[in-house]
């Protein structure tokens, strides 16, 4: 049994005192906020704010575990809320590169732990006795047989100085909450009743809906627009061009009471294209990068294998389609949306508005799926200028087929690897020749950086990765694991492809190539002790991967043309949700499985094809594996996971399909 007493004394790790910088708050007379993170109110109700948008990740649970495990107080204690953007008060508020978790732990820690520090100093203030004699347990600051609740020292902690107070933060070996707990999802019970609200759920007073006609092949703008006849559709107030980049992506917004009349009044418009690409074909720009690959490497010795994989477009497809709601006034810009990075559209918003910051409110609702769409400012963006046109607020709703065919999608990329082996068919060198396109979102991100977080091989096999980058021909953006899910795929279908060519045991195969005693090689060894012995008749693949401070190996068991089984053991470092960390393992597994074997993005006569789930095969829940998550112990400080299952699991997968490996999905035209 876990004993909190003396938690201000040697069995605690006390620190020097620490308020984050920058983030001290002001205290309401009957208010503890040592920082903008956490904060008790008189009645010791406790509320944890929460910096990060959640898109699913479940970033609000960890943070009220956090919180909870330094109050000591249960989960269903603490309330969360959801910070408004404001980097100047709550720092990067960016969700992306699974840094949610590794960069709030020790900031939420430290102001739970503050605020108990706190506590318990005027506890023993008030009782006369010293702070070590004093706990702080289950809403309550103890001294033997007599206790005062949190919310009647609210006052006096209040008015200490927190850079007087120690902090001593509860170390793992005494956590009650954190990485033991099986609890689920704070917000779940909302989610499941349908009280939870999000963006497509947001509607201030008076606001009015907006569905955008947007170009009918890539590039394209509207010329001559007859608006009469959606202008007499009963419930429309306005017809509005939009201008590509300074209003999102362009098109003819129709804007009116409710969402059906917005979509009759869209479908009444006559609108003339003209310029972009009519003739653009997917198959086309791979074969573009293909002979844009670079240059062979010079190879040590002769070349036993080579291979060339092209991988195609992604849309992210989140469950709930882009929206946004803004107010735009002569003083003002509300904003109310599900975005990734609320404090870096706010700036966004002032400079293109010409508004001071401080007259910029960016509110994040929840999100229904994200994986890195949503770091996309392009739907606010045509709310604003919505809002400016008819001086009201407008929620911009786009339906399913805006989603699939206009989305910033993952790029294609084409990839060349080579190989010198020794005589048990073992690489002794490889060489990886990458051409892929930018992210047309992102257009400060350099080459080397595409290559720097792409390029994670952690075999011992020495080699050359040489990238070419090519323009897009499309808009392109963030997609779970970004460009890691290019270069990791490659690199073990690479592998198996080698395995299979010797003869080698697809995991004897890595074992061999993966450093002893690594962190890596013990989560194969966990996955392949998980998996046990490869079922009669069944295809069995195998990968690895190394990013954001974890690490992942997969097993994975196809039988009967289906994927019956996959085992995946994560090294996450410190364990804090261990719900959460299957959840976003079987997230990860599922997108591979859809990806591989047979979601794409094509383009025929300058048109994306596909329009919704029903020519976008993504996985349906009747033919959803088995997921089996194995949590690998570790020392290892709190590492990144939200888009760490997702390139080990799709090479897994298609290594152990059975098919020609030519690259994504399998059995079909790439592209």
């Amino acid at each position: 049994m876990i004993t909190r007493r003396g938690f201000l004394g040697g069995a605690l790790v006390v620190s020097a005192p620490l308020v984050v910088p920058g983030l001290a708050a002001a205290a309401g007379p009957a208010e503890l906020a040592p920082t903008v993170f956490v904060r008790l109110d008189g009645r010791g109700r406790i509320t944890a704010t929460v910096p990060r948008p959640d898109a699913g990740q479940g970033v609000r649970t960890v943070v009220a575990l956090l919180v909870a495990e330094e109050l000591v107080v249960d989960l269903a204690d603490v309330r969360v809320e959801q910070a408004p953007g404001d980097t100047a008060r709550y720092g990067s508020q960016v969700a992306s590169g699974s840094r949610s978790a590794r960069q709030l732990t020790e900031p939420m820690r430290t102001a739970a732990a503050t605020a108990r520090c706190l506590l318990v100093a005027a506890a023993a203030a008030r009782w006369g006795v010293p702070v070590e004699e004093c706990e702080a347990r289950g809403g309550s600051v103890h001294h033997r047989d007599r206790r005062l609740p949190y919310g009647a020292l609210v006052r006096d902690a209040a008015a200490l100085d927190p850079a007087s107070v120690p902090v001593a933060l509860v170390p793992p070996q005494r956590w009650r909450l954190l990485g033991k707990t099986r609890a689920g999802r704070v917000d779940a019970r909302d989610v499941v009743t349908g009280r939870a609200r999000y963006g497509i759920d947001t509607r201030p007073r008076g606001a009015l809906v907006a569905v955008v006609l947007r170009p009918p092949w890539i590039g394209a703008r509207a010329g001559s627009v007859d608006d009469a006849a959606a202008r007499a559709v009963p419930g429309v107030v306005a017809v509005v061009p939009l201008e590509p980049d300074a209003a999102g992506q362009g098109g003819v917004a129709v804007i009116a009471r409710s969402t059906p009349e917005a979509l009759r009044g869209r479908e009444a418009l006559r609108v003339t294209w003209h310029g972009g690409t009519p003739a653009a074909d997917s198959r086309r720009w791979l074969d573009e990068l293909e002979a844009a690959l670079p240059a062979p490497a010079a190879a040590p010795g002769p070349v036993a294998f080579e291979a060339t994989y092209r991988l195609p477009l992604l849309a992210h497809a989140p469950m709930e389609p882009m929206n946004a709601t803004a107010h735009l006034t002569a003083t003002g810009l509300a904003v109310w949306a599900p975005v990734q990075d609320p404090g870096g559209l706010r700036t966004e918003l002032a400079r293109r508005t010409g508004l001071a910051e401080a007259d910029v409110r960016v509110e994040t609702a929840l999100s229904g799926g994200a994986f890195g769409r949503r770091l996309d400012t392009d739907v606010v963006l045509e709310a604003v200028a919505c809002s400016r046109a008819a001086g009201a607020p407008v929620s911009v709703q786009w339906t399913r087929d805006d989603d699939m065919r206009h989305d910033s999608y993952r790029p294609m990329s084409v990839h060349r690897l080579s190989a010198v082996v020794d005589g048990s068919g073992l690489p002794t060198w490889r060489a990886h020749a990458v051409a892929t396109w930018p992210l047309t979102i992102a257009p400060q991100i350099p080459p080397e950086i595409i290559k720097l977080s792409g390029d994670q091989f952690r075999y011992t096999v020495p080699g050359p990765v040489d990238l070419a980058v090519l323009p897009a021909p499309i808009r392109t953006g963030f997609w779970r694991s970004v460009y890691a899910g290019h270069f990791q795929y490659a690199e073990e279908l690479f592998l198996g492809a080698l395995g299979q060519r010797s003869g080698v045991d697809q995991v004897d195969l890595r074992r061999r190539l993966l450093p002893p005693g690594s962190r890596l090689r013990r989560a194969l060894d966990a996955a392949v002790e998980r998996a046990g012995a490869t079922p009669p008749g069944a295809l069995r693949g195998v990968a690895c991967h190394e990013d954001f401070g974890s690490v992942c190996a997969v097993v994975a068991d196809r039988a009967g043309g289906r994927v019956r089984r996959v085992v995946a053991a994560v090294d996450v470092g410190q364990v804090l949700h261990p719900s959460g960390v299957r959840a976003q393992v079987e997230g990860g597994v599922m997108d591979a499985v859809s990806t591989v074997f047979g979601a794409q993005i094509t383009v025929r006569d300058g048109r994306v094809v596909q329009s919704s789930f029903r020519d976008y095969a993504w996985l349906r829940i009747d033919r959803a594996p088995e997921v089996d998550v194995v949590l690998v112990p570790s020392d290892a400080p709190v590492g990144g996971l939200g888009e760490l299952a997702f390139p080990p699991a799709a090479a897994a997968l298609a290594v152990g399909s059975g098919h020609e490996l030519t690259g994504m999905p399998l059995g079909v035209e790439i592209g």
